[in-house]
């Protein structure tokens, strides 16, 4: 498989997972972001940890849609997340359409 062949195939499983996201979007109440991914949810509860220290985020998520374009799977029942890192949740209103800034490098 070529360079080419790969960018492709990563763009067009950017682009699959955008559309899914706007299909699902309005059944979740949450949005959150960590360092790591970007997850919709319907229960969200965000733990401060401190150790030695430091401080930790625990983000405990049921009922969740994870953003990752290479899950077979992307509906999870429940997401436990560790996160030294700032934790970012949001509740979205219940007619707010959501949207994701414009990829450029995804155009087809």
């Amino acid at each position: 498989m070529s360079n080419e062949d790969l960018e492709g195939y990563e763009s067009e499983a950017q682009l699959a997972l955008y559309e899914e996201y706007k299909k699902v979007a309005e059944l979740f109440t949450y949005i959150v972001e960590t360092d790591r991914r970007f997850y919709l949810a319907n229960q969200v509860q965000v733990t401060p940890q401190q150790t030695a220290g430091s401080v930790y985020f625990e983000v405990e998520m049921q009922d969740v849609w994870v953003w990752d374009t290479f899950r077979s799977s992307r509906f999870v029942k429940s997401v436990k997340v560790y996160s030294l890192r700032d934790v970012n949740v949001e509740e979205r209103a219940a007619s707010e359409e959501l949207m994701v800034p414009d990829m450029p490098d995804l155009a087809p």
